[in-house]
């Protein structure tokens, strides 16, 4: 197995690559035919492609203009509002990753959630505190050009922790000019955002900063974040584009700490854990690709990247009874780390065949400690370990049409995982695992209609406490589908039926910190959308997930037998609805949106649920003189209060109601 995995990382390639595909013609002529339109390949570069609109499986898009309308401060609260994912802050810090929750997949730190920035994998492997901790903090949301949600482990250019899905993000590439924009809010937040760039016919430039602060709406959750964005892009000859990006951020926060449920209840917010926990993080990212139009009907590109992350918090963690609680003191985590990847696909397509090939593979160096501490004083260690980890894969994705209105989806990946550990003072171990993830989708166009479609597909990710224990296998799943496709004029939508088997399923704490391995799960569910005019002045959108999420067989560390319970901290049904006011062209809108989670069951308390709840936003912006943006937002505007992280009887609580506003200027 070793002997594989350095030959795959010799030729090694992540590859959401496929080539660039020029924009789909909308007319009524065009959607009534699943033939391609001839001209795919042309010497434009964009990172990393959108799922075509009739692909046999379950996206959102969500585009530039949505994203500057919705009053969300941070990427996670910016999904829940706009994509329908549900969303549980973790509200220590803008390193300490939140938890996103897709088809009953709730992960701590959405490990089950595969985030891909500009073509490159951003979770992180070997992480002492998660196994593929998912730090969105990277993201710059001005930087952003387009967002797309896919549902499930359907597509082979994703590999590890895409079990409930992939967040898949390109980034700006070209501007002229300057932008300006100062954001302000509740709290003494304040925001703001710089970009100036280049657009000339061989050249694209972009570069940005932003800088923010927030004093946090509780007691010590005070709050600061400095970003810088940089991309160009530069067309070497007619066949070949270079495009070099990078991104990093700093950021440092204070901690609050957990409410116990009796607090909550009394709304006694201003309880703070230890006023010394807080923490900061570090983190890098480099990118280079090259894109060569072979000729008109192939394209091939590679993309090599580094990574650079120092992580360092200070966190009390709640005490509990029973076997494996919370110490009641404060834990230092350190997370030190670099990493590396280089990737290739070629991309070959006809008029009714697509195809792409390519490779993939990764090298993390990760260097995690955990301390009892006192007020930031080390006491005693509790882990000292230092890990690397070789992964490489090979992968096949094809698109077939058969006539008119049939298509065929084949694919697949092969992956090989080698993870090596070393505790301070122990001997090392490591150990290799490989896996095999088929996917096949079909979709049958109906003129003038939509689309019906199905799709089977596997998917994988590696375990929490790998870092320490090479030997855990992956988690692995068998998800299914079957939907529709709505296409009626400018009304669209889709309705899809799932299923997800999980083996070797993993049972998280996120306050206590503890794992379990070894049990099944399933879940089973139904989802809606629907995007639709009203008139020329408002516009409806809203996305719907129903679940059943409950394991099937699954004992824990406490030996609490959870066969036939549902999953933890998945919630019946999670919703986002909006309705926009205002013409497209118009110099105004109004956004009126709400995001709804039902009922679930916390992390390590069986047999409780809590109740669901609707959060409802307002927001608007106003054009003035064709280069002014005026913005104002009330985020949780009937100040509903809700649990965002709740387990072993402690909460960490949602934001009340907020109300932000700022401007934009364009040069």
């Amino acid at each position: 197995m070793s002997f594989r995995l350095l030959l795959l990382a010799l030729v090694v390639a992540p590859a959401a690559l496929s080539a660039q595909q020029t924009p789909p013609d909308t007319s009524r002529a065009s959607r009534d035919t699943l033939t391609h339109a001839p001209a795919h390949l042309q010497p434009i570069t964009i990172t990393a492609g959108a799922t075509p609109r009739q692909a046999p499986v379950s996206s959102i898009r969500v585009t530039p203009a949505v994203i500057a309308a919705t009053p969300a401060t941070n990427p996670w609260d910016l999904l829940r509002q706009v994509a329908g994912i549900e969303v549980h802050e973790q509200g220590q810090g803008p390193g300490f990753a939140s938890d996103a929750s897709i088809r009953g997949f709730s992960s701590d730190h959405s490990t089950d959630l595969a985030l891909w920035i500009d073509g490159v994998p951003i979770n992180e492997t070997v992480n002492g505190h998660a196994e593929g901790y998912n730090d969105w903090s990277l993201l710059m949301p001005q930087a952003v050009s387009s967002l797309e949600v896919l549902k499930g482990p359907t597509s082979a250019v994703y590999g590890n922790f895409a079990m409930a899905g992939v967040v898949n993000v390109v980034t700006r590439e070209r501007m002229s000019g300057e932008e300006f924009a100062v954001d302000g809010g509740a709290n003494g937040r304040a925001d703001g955002t710089f970009f100036t760039g280049l657009d000339r016919r061989n050249t694209g430039l972009v570069l940005g900063i932003r800088g923010m602060r927030d004093g946090g709406w509780r007691p010590n959750s005070g709050q600061h974040l400095g970003q810088f964005y940089g991309r160009l892009v530069e067309q070497l000859s007619s066949a070949a584009t270079l495009d070099v990006g990078t991104q990093l951020y700093a950021a440092g926060w204070d901690s609050p700490g957990f409410l116990t449920a009796s607090q909550f209840d009394a709304h006694r917010f201003d309880n703070v854990s230890d006023a010394t926990d807080g923490g900061f993080k570090r983190h890098a990212l480099e990118r280079a690709s090259l894109r060569m139009v072979l000729n008109s009907n192939v394209a091939w590109r590679t993309t090599t990247w580094a990574t650079q992350g120092n992580w360092n918090f200070y966190l009390t963690v709640p005490p509990e009874p029973g076997a494996g609680e919370g110490s009641g003191r404060q834990t230092q985590e350190i997370d030190k780390r670099n990493g590396g990847g280089l990737t290739s696909a070629l991309t070959w397509v006809t008029d009714r065949v697509e195809v792409t090939v390519g490779t993939e593979g990764r090298l993390d160096n990760s260097n995690f400690s955990r301390w009892f501490t006192t007020k930031r004083t080390p006491d005693s260690s509790d882990a000292v370990i230092s890990a690397r980890q070789l992964s490489g894969a090979f992968f096949l994705q094809s698109t077939a049409d058969v006539g008119h209105h049939l298509r065929f989806t084949l694919g697949g990946r092969y992956d090989a995982v080698d993870t090596r550990s070393t505790p301070v003072g122990e001997v090392a171990t490591s150990a290799s695992h490989d896996v095999f993830s088929p996917k096949f989708g079909a979709l049958v166009h109906l003129p003038r209609l939509g689309d019906v479609y199905a799709n089977v597909s596997r998917g994988f990710r590696s375990t929490n406490g790998v870092i320490a224990d090479p030997t855990l296998p992956f988690i692995t799943e068998w998800a299914y589908e079957t939907g529709v496709h709505v296409d009626l004029d400018r009304v669209t939508g889709s309705a899809a039926l799932f299923q997800t088997d999980v083996s070797n399923e993993q049972t998280f704490d996120p306050v206590r910190l503890t794992a379990t391995n070894g049990g099944r799960s399933r879940r089973r569910g139904v989802e809606f959308s629907l995007n639709a005019p009203f008139g020329e002045f408002a516009r409806l959108s809203a996305s719907w997930t129903f679940t059943g999420a409950r394991y099937r067989d699954q004992v824990t560390a406490a030996g609490d037998n959870l066969a036939n319970t549902r999953v933890a901290n998945t919630a019946k049904y999670v919703g986002a609805a909006a309705i926009v006011l205002g013409k497209t062209s118009a110099p105004w809108s109004v956004r009126v949106s709400s995001n709804v989670v039902g009922p679930y069951t916390p992390f390590a308390e069986l047999g409780t649920e809590l109740p669901g709840y609707a959060l409802v936003h307002l927001s608007g912006r106003l054009l003035v003189g064709g280069r002014t943006t005026l913005r104002l937002g009330v985020r949780n505007l009937f100040d509903t209060t809700y649990p965002e992280v709740r387990a072993g009887g402690f909460v960490s609580p949602g934001q009340p109601r907020s109300i932000y506003g700022g401007l934009s200027y364009v040069m």
